[in-house]
């Protein structure tokens, strides 16, 4: 099985970008899946164009991106993905879409493929805090999401994609005090595990993985 990974490059004023540094850690090849990495630009359009191209020059089983979600504690597998921009700060190029539709021929919005509450089971076995995620917000980490879902509905429809949020690390909190982290070893942790539940999951398990609020 091949495993498209994919990461985005530090935004919003960061030097690093959590997500991205995880990633450079994963191993290459976890379990039965051979896993093939991409960073991907924090930019309206142009993030999900170079995923779109990976796909289509890897062919993998799978698409699993992985994003920075300042504020969260855990890791978080995203549950859908909405066809709307609405960005609170601008992206890495200066761009700032308000209320605008992704794809105007998509989905009101497209749900993971990726079996996320075994990807979630899977991190909590190996000792870390994981959860579903019913938002993924509205900025460029929906964008992709959204795009890959897109673009696998419409052209690759055997290929399974989704998303997943990890902490800040420490040194992004030093001067937000309240603010959660992860250290960047227990995230790339958490990710081989998450791509390992993939590999061992055709589909979801049952479990009781939803939110009051």
């Amino acid at each position: 099985m091949k495993l498209l990974l994919t990461a985005f490059d530090p935004f919003g004023g960061e030097p690093v970008n959590p997500a991205l540094e995880a990633v450079k850690l994963v191993s290459d090849t976890v379990g039965s899946v051979q896993v093939v990495k991409l960073e991907v630009p924090t930019v309206f359009g142009k993030s999900i164009d170079k995923v779109a191209k990976a796909i289509e020059a890897e062919r993998p089983d799978a698409v699993l991106c992985i994003g920075q979600a300042g504020g969260r504690f855990d890791l978080t597998p995203e549950r859908v993905a909405i066809n709307l921009d609405d960005a609170r700060i601008k992206d890495n190029e200066g761009n700032q879409p308000i209320d605008v539709t992704i794809f105007e021929d998509g989905a009101p919005a497209y749900f993971a493929t990726l079996p996320i509450k075994a990807m979630v089971q899977n991190m909590r076995n190996a000792g870390l805090p994981a959860s579903v995620s019913n938002t993924a917000g509205t900025f460029v980490c929906n964008h992709l999401m959204y795009g890959v879902l897109y673009t696998l509905a419409k052209n690759y429809p055997g290929v399974r994609g989704g998303f997943m949020h990890v902490p800040f690390i420490p040194s992004q909190v030093v001067n937000r005090p309240a603010a959660p982290s992860m250290n960047l070893q227990d995230i790339a942790r958490g990710i081989e595990a998450a791509i390992a539940a993939i590999g061992e999951n055709e589909s979801d398990i049952v479990a009781a993985e939803g939110a009051t609020h």
